[in-house]
This record gives structure tokens, C-alpha cells and sequence, in this order.
């Protein structure tokens, strides 16, 4: 808490005339709190789920996914728990920064190829530039050739009942993923892992026609941050048997994580954890390791 900066204050109220006009303009984040809360206190949280997910989903990289990962969390503890003031004004709080920071992915493309998760993140092209920040890297994807097959490389959900095994195959391939290329941007690509978790934890929630939809936006969303922060090499093989030798055991490895002080080694490691309770795979537990390890040295 003391690492934030105060909330700022409203300054033009949205209403429901001008709401998509405010879309994406991160000056009216003093605004949108306002008006979610209203929509919170007027109706069921599902129901505001239901209405604003397909609006906030095209601009699923607001924040680098930080908008979709806070609601993410917030509708998870809201269906496990039950409402209550707190996890309440959370979600309005997620919705807001998720609406104030809305930005769509250039070009969204329906994975329908025959790839698995992983082997379609690892074929993923880099863009050209990757010397300045995520709006300018966002914005190469229009002149990546390969942008479109890249995307359509996976092999996607066609139905509903698809799309929770997907995502689960998908935040198995970005934990990996960030075990062997993380070092492109250790703080940037765990949002590959943790953004389509955070779609993951939300889908029992949401209607079914927006499941298929959901698990496309969290695929192009990944392999967009794995486009724009790829590295030219992988970590050296010696670093990843060095940072995979340093504990099997997922609490050790969480341990390190939190010793970081680090959100993202936090984030990455509660994923990471979800990935070992599916798959019972322990190299998330070297990728939490390695992952926390280069936070915590800026290599």
C-alpha cells in the first residue's frame, strides 16, 4: 500500500450516454469507480458481469492484462464467498481500471490450427522493435507478417465445454514458457501466465456463449506479450538446471517468491501452482524458481 500512488478523483461523470466515449481514455479512471459501483448496487454482480465482460474483453491488454486479472480474482472470490462490501467495491475497482485502460490487441485471429498451446508459443515471430514500451511494441503487430498465422497456429476451444481445458493448456504452455524465455522481460512475460489464469478463474461465471470468446482473447493476448517480449535466446541451459536445482517443493519455491517482495514473482507463483494441482508437473516449480530468481536480479 504505501507503493501506491493516490486515487484520483472524478472529474466528469460517465453515464450511460457517454460510457463508451470514456472507453480506454486512462484520464477518466477517477471516473469509471463511480459508475461501477452504481451498476454494483442496482443489480447482481453476475449480471454486471454478464453486460460488461464482452464489452471489456477486446481491450484485453489494458494494463498489460492487469484489468482483466484483477476481475479475474474479484469475480473468483465473489463466487466462492459470496458478495460482501469489499469484494464488491474490488470488482468495481477492477472494472474501472480495466475500462480506463482499454486496449484491444491489433488484429485478434480465432486459433484454429493443430498445434498444442506450447508448441504454438514457442513458433509465435517477435516483432522488429522491442526497445521501447508495451504501446509501441502493441503497435509493431500491425506490420508483423506473421502476426495472423501465429495466432491461428494453436488449436483453440470450438465449444464451451472446451474452453476451461484450453486455458489450462494454455497457462501450462506461458508457465513454461517463462521457464525457458522469461529472461525477455522477466516483469512483462509472466502476463502471459497470469492473464489467462485470470480468464480461467472467472469462466464458471460467465455466460456460456462468452466462454469460446474468452479463452480466443486470452490466447491472442499471450501470444502477443510473447511476440513483443521474446528474447533473442532462451535462458542458457546451464542457469535453467542451475535455478531447477534449487528446491522441487512448491511452498519453498512460494517462499522465495514472496522473499522477492516482488507482485509479479507473487502472481507467477500462484499460478505456477495452480499449473503443478493440474498436471502434477514439476518444472512450474523451476519456473517459479527461475522466474522469482530474475526478478529479484534484474537477469
Amino acid at each position: 500500500m504505501r507503493r501506491l500512488e493516490p486515487p484520483p478523483g472524478p472529474s466528469d461523470p460517465i453515464d450511460a450516454r457517454t460510457w463508451s466515449e470514456a472507453l480506454g481514455d486512462p484520464r477518466r479512471l477517477g471516473d469509471w469507480p463511480a459508475w461501477f459501483r452504481r451498476e454494483l448496487a442496482e443489480a447482481p454482480w453476475k449480471s454486471v458481469l454478464a453486460v460488461w465482460w464482452p464489452r471489456l474483453l477486446p481491450g484485453i491488454a489494458a494494463g498489460t492484462t492487469h484489468g482483466v486479472i484483477r476481475v479475474g480474482h474479484a469475480v473468483r472470490v465473489l463466487r466462492e464467498h459470496g458478495p460482501s462490501p469489499i469484494a464488491l467495491e474490488e470488482l468495481a475497482q477492477a472494472f474501472a481500471y480495466w475500462a480506463a485502460h482499454w486496449q484491444p490487441v491489433h488484429d485478434p485471429r480465432q486459433p484454429i490450427g493443430q498445434s498444442g498451446a506450447l508448441e504454438a508459443m514457442y513458433a509465435v515471430s517477435p516483432i522488429g522493435d522491442r526497445n521501447q514500451g508495451i504501446t509501441h511494441r502493441l503497435a509493431q503487430l500491425e506490420g508483423t507478417e506473421a502476426w495472423q498465422a501465429d495466432q491461428r497456429r494453436a488449436r483453440g476451444p470450438r465449444t464451451h465445454e472446451e474452453a476451461e481445458p484450453f486455458l489450462r493448456e494454455l497457462v501450462a504452455a506461458a508457465v513454461e514458457y517463462n521457464r525457458t524465455h522469461g529472461n525477455g522481460n522477466p516483469t512483462m512475460l509472466v502476463h502471459a501466465a497470469t492473464a489467462p489464469n485470470a480468464v480461467l478463474r472467472a469462466l464458471p461465471s460467465l455466460p456460456e456463449d462468452m466462454r469460446v470468446p474468452s479463452a480466443q482473447a486470452a490466447w491472442t493476448a499471450a501470444a502477443a506479450l510473447v511476440s513483443i517480449y521474446r528474447p533473442d535466446q532462451g535462458l542458457p541451459e546451464d542457469r535453467q538446471r542451475a535455478f531447477a536445482a534449487e528446491t522441487d517443493d512448491i511452498a519453498e519455491a512460494q517462499e522465495m517468491a514472496l522473499a522477492t517482495g516482488d507482485e509479479h514473482a507473487i502472481k507467477f507463483a500462484d499460478t505456477a501452482d495452480d499449473v503443478l494441482a493440474w498436471t502434477g508437473d514439476a518444472t512450474a516449480v523451476a519456473a517459479v524458481t527461475t522466474t522469482s530468481r530474475q526478478l529479484a536480479t534484474g537477469r
